[in-house]
């Protein structure tokens, strides 16, 4: 099993002093993040796409080619691209640039968004967010396929014999789709022979298996082979179950309580919040041995293939975060990687 982090570089008040970090402070902290990630052996960092003021990604492709010149084995992944309001054509061109930085370490994960602020802002009507996604994510697909383009939609201008450049490092970029809470889109996935990255950030994971199983159903209905899966998730480790709990639970219900308000929500309780920390829930809080624990748990849900974990749900102190990305590195994963080996 690959093991893995993604972030949305949030910089909202850290705990304690209720101050953000300058922006620049925080780029800066983002890159010594994932250079830590690199030297301690995980496989994968993912920064995905928001644009609201308490986050600094709007341009993950930018972060991740700033970060691919201070790594040298970690696989860099958008996690997501919306793809819905951006254009296809772009997208690729700025991934397979960070595939040349990063000599062939570039991957992309495409969604239609948990957020929907990118959607007016790049003009396009939220009635065709479905539409938008299906018809660039197609577009996407030809791009990874050809260098000359024809190609004819709704809603991005046709394209007649056209090349696209740079062509990447390796022969074909990975692409993921990730898949949040419709069934319709596990299946799309695999009936296009794409890897899915299921979201699962709240309820009970159990509940998830029928999203795999459509996933898998999709692959086989259309005879491609049984595609990857990843599970996506929040975190967050320490050397005591205690002191991961302590430093996490504000992070997260700032986090949390902000949405809320906004789709309303009501505010996350401790109670609530360690319900989530048990085996059978989402969160993935706690000693080393807690975390070994759940993705074994949820290995035998859903066999999959690689599993990412956000550690950044809300801002946690910088060296409590480095700490966090060691222990998952160095206690974590090894101890994971072994069990996979038997299985």
């Amino acid at each position: 099993m690959e093991l893995g982090l993604y972030t949305f570089v949030e910089n909202t008040p850290l705990p304690g002093n209720g101050e953000n970090r300058t922006p620049a402070e925080r780029v800066k902290h983002l890159l010594e993040e994932i250079e830590l990630a690199d030297q301690t052996g995980l496989d994968v960092f993912g920064i995905g796409e928001h644009h609201r003021e308490e986050y600094i990604s709007s341009a993950p492709p930018v972060l991740l080619a700033a970060a691919a010149t201070r790594t040298s084995s970690i696989r860099l992944t958008s996690a997501v691209t919306v793809l819905g309001s951006d254009d296809p054509v772009r997208v690729h061109q700025q991934f397979s640039t960070l595939d040349l930085i990063s000599n062939g370490r570039a991957e992309i994960m495409v969604g239609r968004g948990s957020f929907i602020e990118s959607f007016p802002l790049f003009g396009y009507d939220l009635n065709d967010y479905d539409e938008l996604f299906a018809e660039k994510l197609e577009l996407v697909l030809a791009l990874r396929e050809n260098t000359f383009i024809t190609w004819n939609g709704t809603h991005r201008p046709s394209i007649q014999n056209r090349p696209v450049y740079p062509r990447p490092e390796q022969d074909t970029i990975p692409l993921w789709v990730a898949v949040g809470g419709t069934p319709q889109s596990a299946y799309r996935t695999g009936a296009l022979g794409l890897p899915m990255a299921l979201g699962i950030i709240g309820g009970y994971p159990a509940r998830f298996t029928s999203f795999v199983d459509l996933h898998r159903k999709g692959a086989e209905d259309y005879n491609h082979p049984k595609p990857m899966l990843s599970i996506n998730s929040h975190g967050f480790i320490a050397d005591t179950s205690r002191e991961a709990e302590d430093i996490a639970f504000p992070a997260f219900k700032y986090v949390m309580d902000k949405i809320g308000r906004e789709r309303a929500w009501s505010p996350l309780t401790r109670e609530q919040f360690k319900a989530s920390l048990e085996l059978e829930g989402a969160n993935f809080v706690g000693s080393p041995q807690q975390i070994i624990d759940k993705i074994m748990y949820q290995y035998e849900l859903f066999g999959h293939d690689r599993f990412l974990m956000q550690m950044s749900v809300g801002s946690v102190p910088h060296k409590k975060l480095l700490r966090s990305i060691e222990l998952f590195a160095t206690e974590v994963a090894p101890v994971v990687k072994k069990e996979m080996v038997k299985n």
